[in-house]
């Protein structure tokens, strides 16, 4: 395997809210997350680095995680304990109130590929050099097209296009979306909206058909969501299998 990730503030806010990591084990089960903080007073960083310092806590407490039903309890176990110390630290932190975090995971193992998200960061899978989105986005602009209130396209362009519906740190109880993927997949990326936002899909697919290395296909990205404006915090996991890959 073959795993590379970057976070970068972007060329607009003044600090990085985004948490971004890869780990793996032994087993070869790898996890890779995203998360995207929101909240002033820096408290974004904070949700989002409660998130992925907990996730990698736990993960790395776990000799294995198991059958894919077990993988699937730990996602649903992992993110309410997440949620819970978010909320807790609001709680003797006031100043942080309103702080939160997406969170987007790939769990990949020899027998399986999971993909849970909360909140509007992507997990996208390649296969046959082709990049499919798995994870569906908790906006209030996505509700509106599933219920046929906006098209696909007025909600690329709705002025409230980023207003979430769910987000750790805002609802609770909480729950994750969990999508089972082909294990048979080419690779595993996941993102910040700040590169969705900044570029397309068939963009993202063209850089990573290049015949560049992993570590510059995303700086690529990077850089290309910078010169299109940089109007958020940028983060990539991107996991690429090679030949003779399980």
């Amino acid at each position: 395997m073959q795993t590379f990730y970057m976070t970068d503030a972007g060329k607009v806010r003044t600090h990085n809210e985004d948490n971004v990591t890869i780990i793996s084990n032994k087993n070869n089960e790898f996890i890779l997350a995203v998360a995207d903080g929101m909240g002033g007073h820096k408290a974004g960083e904070v949700a989002s680095g409660i998130a992925i310092d907990h996730l990698t806590e736990s993960f790395e407490a776990k000799e294995s995680l198991g059958k894919k039903e077990d993988a699937i309890d730990w996602l649903r176990i992992i993110v309410k304990e997440i949620n819970d110390k978010i909320f807790a630290y609001t709680a003797s932190h006031p100043e942080s109130k309103g702080m939160g975090t997406t969170l987007v995971i790939a769990v990949k193992t020899d027998d399986y590929i999971l993909y849970g998200n909360i909140g509007d960061s992507s997990g996208y899978a390649i296969k046959n050099e082709k990049l499919h989105k798995i994870t569906k986005d908790h906006t209030l602009v996505n509700l509106l097209v599933s219920t046929g209130e906006l098209t696909p396209e007025q909600a690329k362009f709705h002025p409230r296009k980023n207003l979430l519906t769910r987000a750790l740190g805002a609802n609770d109880p909480i729950e994750i979306d969990v999508f089972d993927v082909d294990n048979t997949v080419d690779g595993l990326f996941l993102c910040s909206d700040g590169l969705t936002n900044m570029v397309t899909d068939e963009q993202i697919e063209k850089v990573l058909n290049s015949k560049s290395s992993i570590e510059e296909q995303v700086d690529k990205l990077i850089k290309k969501s910078n010169m299109r404006g940089g109007t958020d915090n940028i983060s990539i996991a991107y996991l690429r299998k090679e030949s003779g890959d399980l």
